[in-house]
């Protein structure tokens, strides 16, 4: 099976460098690779974690926790790849404490083994679910001791099906799984993998570190005039075309923030086509443009959303009507009641937020009326049980690093 793994990998990699020439993110995947380890820094005689992120989310998860590596032993030297070029585009656009980042090379065996004997980590932390075989089987064959952080697993994955034998071989790698839930805990226990604790989601860390050093932005404040405000967090067109038709007859009456996940000029485009309302966008107000009576702003830069969601009243997440539901803590923390779509399955945090009452799936704009009227009625109640199911979730990061410094 391993080989027929192999042969799957070069494969996949000559598709990405075919797909190259017509596809700009497969370009950005192949030309971020081009030379990699020639770059690489020399890191003799240090003390070298690794941390392996599939994106900018599961970098997201991996920050708490290299943050207290590092305030714990500044000795510490942290190395971080990505698989995806939009984690290796915009990481430089969190306050973190990593030395070295760089895209993971294609998970082949040479490339594996090359990479890791060049950095000889002392520990490797692969978040949520990614695991790459050669990658880590080469790593235990150097000693380290590896980690999975933020598990995330579902009975679904190839992990637990019959013919998943070559995969169990990968997770029975692992020293310890720091698990997101129960779920997960016990799809591991039932393939005879013990060592796992259920520590949940860091990421309710970081969004908890994120509110705590919050910057205030001069530009929302200025378009706000002290309102609070509705605001669409990482839109898709579904999401759009499902609230732009109530923001245009004035049934959201609030003023409004829309952070489309897509920032291209088309999509932008196309947003603005469809408003009927007066409406700037982020970057002309970044120019000076004066503001008059616009009742919307386009968020069309990157990095600013997060904070944004310190300005509203109440918040619509998208993704969930791809199956992609974006996140849901960034709001929450804030105190924001949480609306979104219904394909949430992959996403456990969606469920408990269904279940605590303070997020609500929705599927045709009858519902989406009735749920901002529901929201507005019970806002007060709603605001104070959001951020106090949030507060309860933190100290994820702290169990894992504790965890791990004493293994």
């Amino acid at each position: 099976m391993h080989v027929i793994y192999n042969i799957g990998i070069i494969l996949y990699g000559l598709l990405l460098r075919f797909a190259s020439l017509f596809h700009a993110k497969a370009k950005l995947w192949v030309h971020g690779r081009r030379g990699l380890f020639n770059q690489l820094p020399d890191v003799s005689n240090k003390k070298t974690y690794w941390f392996h992120c599939a994106s900018l989310g599961e970098f997201d998860q991996a920050l708490p926790v290299i943050n207290l590596l590092k305030e714990k032993d500044t000795s510490i030297y942290i190395v971080v790849t990505f698989f995806s070029p939009s984690g290796f585009l915009h990481y430089h656009k969190r306050n973190h404490k990593a030395d070295y980042v760089c895209y993971l090379p294609l998970d082949t065996p040479s490339n594996a083994k090359k990479f890791v004997s060049h950095f000889s980590p002392e520990k490797v932390f692969f978040v949520k679910y990614e695991f790459w075989a050669n990658y880590i089987f080469a790593v235990k064959k150097t000693g380290s001791k590896l980690y999975s952080i933020s598990s995330l697993f579902r009975e679904d994955h190839r992990f637990f099906k019959k013919s998943g034998g070559f995969f169990r071989s990968i997770l029975n790698q692992f020293d310890f799984f720091y698990v997101q839930n129960k779920v997960s805990s016990n799809l591991l226990q039932s393939i005879g993998i013990s060592k796992v604790e259920i520590t949940g989601d860091t990421r309710f860390d970081r969004v908890i570190d994120n509110k705590n050093n919050l910057q205030e932005n001069p530009i929302l404040q200025h378009f706000l005039r002290e309102e609070k405000a509705f605001i669409i967090g990482s839109s898709w067109p579904e999401d759009e075309d499902l609230i732009i038709p109530l923001i245009n007859n004035g049934i959201i009456k609030e003023k409004i923030i829309i952070a489309p996940h897509d920032v291209s000029e088309t999509h932008i485009h196309q947003i603005s086509k469809k408003l009927s309302v007066p409406f700037i966008r982020y970057s002309e107000l970044e120019k000076g443009i004066e503001l008059n009576d616009e009742k919307v702003i386009i968020l069309d830069t990157i990095g600013n959303l997060a904070n944004a969601y310190s300005y509203g009243f109440y918040a619509y997440v998208g993704g969930g009507f791809s199956g992609s539901l974006h996140n849901i803590l960034e709001p929450a923390v804030f105190g924001l009641p949480v609306i979104f779509g219904p394909k949430h399955s992959r996403f456990p945090e969606g469920e408990m937020f269904i279940d605590e009452e303070i997020g609500f799936s929705i599927q045709t704009v009858e519902e989406l009326k009735k749920r901002i009227e529901n929201i507005k009625t019970n806002s007060t109640e709603l605001k104070t049980k959001t951020i106090e199911f949030v507060n309860k979730q933190a100290g994820a990061s702290l169990k894992i690093v504790n965890s791990v410094e004493a293994k």
